[in-house]
């Protein structure tokens, strides 16, 4: 009925999240935010049913600022208490009624990417989740944000190395993909690879970067999305699952979209991929699994606690 964020812009003076800052940004925000939203959906806090919030995984203050102002509003209205897995919602974003949006069938395959997190999940049901890959250091946001900083560019990185890419050479330059299990992924060894490349390249010619900033950013995503595909790739062969999905805030990427989306034809699967507003941290996303959550009667005690760690396939 109504998704509202709050962009902190502040992280971008400091190349990255900032803990203390964020939490604070949340005190500040949550407040007029969630009166916004009541607005934008018309209605009033007494047609509330129940109030869903983001446990975990994430920044443990900025967990608690949501935490405990969803208790004390479900307690105050005396409506039930809904905890979500954020990772999960990133899921389940496939979900959100939009006429445009196919939502696929169970069991899929989703890849999960954003900057903390790098997975390759099976989706049996709407709680039941399989990690089938994990990243064993680095989430391939990470990478991105990392890359983006050696090359001086801003924060987040990931979307402005997608725009220069896109007027790019991506074979341009090559640079070594990690090998690790079939399933799993590595990025720490790509960005230190990406760093001594930049480095060596300057010594030779101090204006490198900027002669050469769209073949270098085409170059470097280039080989994160190569990644990425052929570790799904090997998750639909073993699996025999074709229909296959993403999320997070990496999946907001449009070269990953668009090699996703080429499969459908080269490979036979059935792609799925979500609205751009879905893909980023958002309400919509917590809402649609507190749906599903409030219609099976999971509800949660006032004594539930936010959790900095918590997997997609916590049950």
């Amino acid at each position: 009925m109504s998704n509202v964020v709050a962009n902190q812009e502040i992280h971008a003076k400091y190349g990255g999240v900032v803990p203390e800052l964020a939490s604070r940004a949340h005190q500040q925000n949550i407040v007029p935010v969630v009166q916004q939203a009541l607005q934008r959906a018309n209605i009033v806090k007494k047609d509330l049913s129940a109030i869903a919030f983001t446990k975990g995984p994430g920044l443990m203050g900025s967990l608690l600022v949501g935490t405990s102002f969803a208790k004390s509003f479900s307690q105050a209205l005396g409506i039930p208490l809904i905890a979500i897995n954020h990772m999960q919602a990133h899921v389940l974003a496939h979900f959100i009624e939009e006429e445009s949006q196919q939502k696929p069938p169970f069991p899929f395959l989703c890849l999960t990417i954003s900057g903390g997190h790098t997975e390759i999940v099976k989706i049996n049901n709407y709680f039941e989740m399989d990690i089938l890959g994990n990243t064993l250091d680095d989430a391939v946001g990470e990478a991105y944000d990392k890359s983006a900083k050696i090359l001086g560019l801003g924060y987040p990185g990931g979307p402005l190395i997608d725009k220069l890419a896109k007027e790019g050479n991506p074979k341009a330059y090559k640079f070594t993909k990690p090998r690790v299990g079939d399933l799993d992924f590595s990025f720490s060894g790509l960005k230190t690879a990406i760093l001594y490349f930049i480095r060596d390249e300057i010594k030779q010619n101090p204006n490198f970067i900027k002669e050469n900033l769209n073949d270098i950013c085409a170059s470097i995503q280039h080989t994160i999305v190569s990644i990425l595909m052929d570790k799904i790739g090997n998750a639909v062969k073993f699996t025999g699952i074709k229909h296959v999905a993403i999320a997070g805030g990496v999946s907001a990427n449009s070269e990953i979209r668009k090699r996703l989306k080429n499969t459908e034809i080269e490979k036979g699967w059935k792609t799925y991929i979500p609205k751009f507003e879905f893909t980023t941290d958002n309400a919509a996303m917590i809402g649609i699994v507190g749906h599903y959550k409030f219609l099976s009667g999971k509800f949660d005690a006032n004594t539930t606690t936010a959790m900095a760690r918590l997997k997609v396939d916590e049950r």
